[in-house]
C-alpha cells in the first residue's frame, strides 16, 4: 500500500512537503534536544489521560496501585460531561428514541428523568439538579454501569468530569472542587484530597424507553442539546456488549460469559451478584446473605429491586459480570 502511494509522483511531492514543513515548525519553535523530549512527555502525559498531578506520597496512599491506572483513549474532558443539562418532554423524545433504547431512569423526590445510553455513550457524566439538590449520573459502557450518586462531599456541593483515566476498565471520575479521582464502581475517591470517602448512591434503573416511558408518562428526558457536536444516533460501542473483549482487564472466571449482566450489592464489605439469568423469571425470590434476609423483586419491565429484613431498600448497582469480579473477586454469585 505504501510503495503504490510512494509511486504516485504527486503524492510523493505532498508528502516531501509534509515532512519539510514538519521539520521547519519544530525547528522554529525549538522543539530538537531536551526540550523535544520534555514536549514528547508532556504530550504523552496528556493522551494516555494526565492532567492531574500527585506528590509521591499520595500515589503510595492510593487506595489502588497508581501504576494500575490506565487510559482509556481521550485525555482529562476529552470526554466532555454535561454540566448543563437540558430536558425534553416524552413526545418530543420519542422522536429520536427507539422502544428498545436503554436508558438511565432516575425517580427522585416525585421527579422522573431519562438519560438516553446514545447520549450518555458520548459524555458519561451529567452533572444534574433534581428537586434541588445536586445529582450525579453517571454511565460507563465497558462496564454497563449506570449509577447515580448524591453530587456532595462532606455536604459541599461539587461537580465531576471524565478523567480520561480507566481503573479495570471502569470509569474513573473527577471532582473539579481538588481534582480527588473516583471510581465511579462503588464510588470510593482513590487517590487525593478526598481519598477513602465514598459517595452516597442514588437509585438508578437501567430500562428500555418504552418500559420506562409506560411506567412515568411524564417524565422528562435529557436532550441531544448538549452543546456539543456529537452523532447521538451512532452507537460507538457496537458489538461490545457481546463480545468477549474486556478492555484489557484480566479475567478467567467461567461462571458467566464476561458480559452477562449483574446486579450487585454490598452489605458489611460483604458482595453478592444476581445474574440477569437467574432473575429471568417475572416475581419474588427470597435469599439469605451477609446475615440478613432479602427479598429479590423483578418487575415486568426489567428493573429489580432488593429488601433487606428490616425494609430497607438497598441500591444494586447493574453491571457486566467481568467488571463487577474485576471490583469484587471475592464476590457470591446467586445460584
Amino acid at each position: 500500500m505504501l510503495a503504490k502511494l510512494l509511486a504516485r509522483p504527486i503524492n510523493l511531492i505532498l508528502i516531501v512537503a509534509l515532512i519539510a514543513l514538519a521539520i521547519f515548525v519544530i525547528a522554529r519553535l525549538g522543539l530538537f534536544g531536551q526540550r523535544a523530549s520534555e514536549v514528547t512527555s508532556d504530550i504523552t502525559s496528556k493522551a494516555i489521560g494526565g492532567g492531574f498531578e500527585f506528590t509521591e506520597d499520595q500515589k503510595m496512599k492510593a487506595k489502588i496501585p497508581f501504576s494500575e491506572l490506565r487510559s482509556g483513549g481521550p485525555p482529562k474532558d476529552g470526554i466532555p460531561s454535561i454540566d448543563n443539562p437540558k430536558f425534553i418532554s416524552l413526545s418530543e423524545a420519542d422522536k429520536f428514541l427507539e422502544e428498545d433504547d436503554p436508558v438511565l431512569g432516575l425517580d427522585y423526590k416525585g421527579i422522573a428523568r431519562a438519560y438516553p445510553h446514545r447520549i450518555m455513550n458520548w459524555h458519561e457524566i451529567v452533572n444534574d439538579t433534581v428537586a434541588g439538590d445536586p445529582i450525579l449520573v453517571t454511565y460507563c459502557p465497558l462496564c454497563f454501569t449506570g449509577i447515580a450518586f448524591e453530587r456532595k462531599i462532606d455536604g459541599r456541593q461539587t461537580t465531576f468530569g471524565v478523567s480520561g483515566k480507566l481503573y479495570k476498565s471502569n470509569l474513573v471520575m473527577y471532582d473539579r472542587a481538588t481534582e480527588t479521582l473516583w471510581n465511579q464502581l462503588g464510588g470510593e475517591a482513590i487517590i487525593g484530597e478526598h481519598l477513602g470517602k465514598k459517595l452516597k448512591q442514588v437509585p438508578l434503573e437501567t430500562i428500555t424507553w418504552d418500559d420506562w416511558k409506560k411506567k412515568h408518562p411524564n417524565t422528562e428526558v435529557l436532550s441531544t442539546d448538549t452543546g456539543f457536536s456529537r452523532n447521538y444516533g451512532q452507537n460507538p460501542y457496537v458489538g461490545y456488549e457481546t463480545d468477549r473483549d474486556t478492555f484489557g482487564t484480566v479475567f478467567e472466571d467461567d461462571r458467566l460469559h464476561p458480559k452477562a449482566k449483574i446486579w450487585g450489592i454490598e452489605i458489611d464489605e460483604k458482595f453478592k451478584a444476581y445474574s440477569d439469568e437467574a432473575l429471568s423469571g417475572v416475581g419474588d425470590l427470597n435469599d439469605s446473605f451477609a446475615g440478613k434476609n432479602l427479598k429479590i423483586s423483578r418487575g415486568q419491565d426489567g428493573a429489580v429491586t432488593i429488601t433487606d429484613e428490616s425494609g430497607k431498600d438497598l441500591v444494586p448497582t447493574i453491571s457486566f459480570w467481568f467488571a463487577w469480579f474485576a471490583f469484587h473477586p471475592e464476590t457470591e454469585l446467586y445460584k
